[in-house]
């Protein structure tokens, strides 16, 4: 997403990205902190904001100085990049390049941990046509690294819209626009390929959803339980729209013989608040969707169906909403935070802490309503309906063999009653290893008084506001 101000136009560097990162083996969820406001707390703020959130990395989308001081001695990693409006001369001149890298790296490095950089940000779509300058400035930076030995630490790319593809639908046929192919997506991934690096892709569900929610499921938007959607290409079944818009980004780059690369989700949210006519956006379906990814990226199941054991970091944006930004009203309301540090809605960025990481949700139709949440409490957690009935269902992206292990705990050690999910009991049907474990889970849920963290099962299971029902049967409350 490329950051507006209604004074400056265009900004490519204006955002933070703060990284979450967790004890197991897992991805990054990282936060984009965007600041086209004029009511944001300053970087010193925002460093104790980070720390006493336990965020150990951070991605700035320009090099600004204040914010690279307060991040000196913290420990915490850093990720610099060179702006748009820059890049034709970065890419003319290798003097240019060696200079900034000198001002605005090694002025800092390493007492501030600066460990990348983007050069651009969605290039392609800026409206100044600077898509031929962008490899060769990440060219001369890269340059300007090696020659202060530091390329060995210092990695660099460049965030891509999905504008970038021709065709997304299905997944399996995804590509890349013909006249960005040999001009320039060829030349930055035999650099990305060259360099150990990934691409950075800014990937957006939610407006997908608002323009087709008339054949899109919100469900499947916002990884809540769905039937699935079958690539009719590849037959593989997909029960997310990331996952089917990051698969047709493997798909166009294997197309053009560059499936070795990997990618990082650069940016990706919801906004809590929208105009009448922009479906789906809205407080609980914000929280439903960053809360749903997080437990998703930090359980260890970032994966997709057409790679599913790739590790693939996830950044959210943004970090606070942002009162300058022109558009709709849905441009100004994408933080999970506001302006005074407040939580925009609660919702928590580790599987660990005061309740076990569950992550719980509401559903607000869909309609574009910014359904008012309960305040929110040091537990982190996003809340149940107002009614108190929540049920706890199984997580489709764990994977059978996950969810098998956790059902077996539940129908044993668990003491969940699992009779009825028995051959020939009333809720054997339907004979699916995430049905039988949906109701095993939620009779563990309901037994434990659904106290916190009696939905988790290690990122297997997760929270629902909604009664659900498998089969023909309905799930107790």
């Amino acid at each position: 997403m490329l950051c507006l101000s209604p004074s400056m136009g265009i900004l490519a560097c204006c955002s933070l990205l703060f990284l979450f990162s967790t004890a197991i083996e897992a991805g990054i969820v990282g936060v984009n902190y965007g600041r086209v406001a004029n009511n944001l707390p300053s970087a010193t703020e925002v460093v104790e904001l980070l720390k006493s959130n336990g965020i150990s990395d951070v991605k700035l989308y320009d090099a600004d100085p204040s914010v690279l001081r307060a991040l000196a001695g913290t420990g915490v990693k850093v990720v610099v990049t060179v702006p748009n409006e820059i890049l034709a001369s970065t890419a003319a001149r290798p003097g240019f390049a060696l200079a900034w890298v000198q001002r605005n790296v090694v002025a800092y490095y390493p007492s501030t941990q600066i460990q990348a950089i983007a050069v651009g940000n969605e290039v392609f779509v800026y409206p100044r046509n600077l898509t031929t300058f962008l490899v060769p400035a990440m060219q001369n930076v890269h340059a300007a690294l090696s020659r202060l030995r530091l390329d060995g630490v210092i990695k660099i790319s460049s965030p891509i819209a999905l504008t970038a593809l021709q065709n997304s639908y299905p997944s399996s046929a995804g590509s890349f626009r013909p006249e960005l192919v040999v001009s320039v997506l060829q030349p930055m991934l035999e650099f990305l390929r060259q360099t150990g690096s990934s691409l950075m892709v800014n990937a957006y569900p939610f407006f997908a959803y608002e323009a087709n929610a008339d054949v899109i499921s919100l469900d499947y938007a916002l990884f809540r339980p769905n039937p699935g959607v079958v690539d009719s290409g590849n037959g593989l079944r997909y029960y997310s729209l990331l996952d089917a818009q990051i698969d047709a980004v493997f798909a166009a780059m294997s197309a053009i013989n560059y499936d070795d690369i990997k990618i990082v989700i650069s940016e990706t949210g919801w906004p809590s608040k929208g105009d009448a006519d922009e479906t789906g956006a809205g407080q609980a379906n914000a929280a439903a969707y960053n809360g749903n990814l997080i437990r998703r990226v930090l359980s260890g199941n970032a994966g997709t169906p057409l790679r599913p054991q790739a590790d693939i970091d996830v950044y959210l944006f943004a970090l606070f909403n942002e009162n300058q930004k022109p558009g709709p009203t849905s441009e100004r309301n994408y933080g999970l935070f506001y302006p005074d540090e407040g939580k925009a809605y609660d919702v928590e960025f580790t599987l660990s802490g005061s309740n076990g990481g569950g992550l719980r949700w509401e559903d607000d139709g869909g309609k574009g309503s910014s359904t008012a949440l309960p305040p929110s409490s040091s537990s982190g957690t996003v809340r149940t309906s107002s009614t108190g009935e929540s049920w706890c269902v199984a997580n489709a992206m764990a994977g059978k063999a996950r969810l098998q292990a956790a059902m077996d705990y539940a129908c044993g050690e668990g003491g969940a009653d699992c009779r009825p999910i028995q051959r020939g009991a009333a809720c054997y049907e339907p004979d699916t290893v995430e049905a039988h474990a949906s109701y095993a889970f939620n009779s563990y849920y309901q037994r434990k008084g659904r106290a916190l963290g009696t939905c988790d099962f290690e990122g297997a299971a997760y929270v629902v506001s909604q009664s659900p029902r498998i089969g023909n049967c309905g799930l107790p409350s």
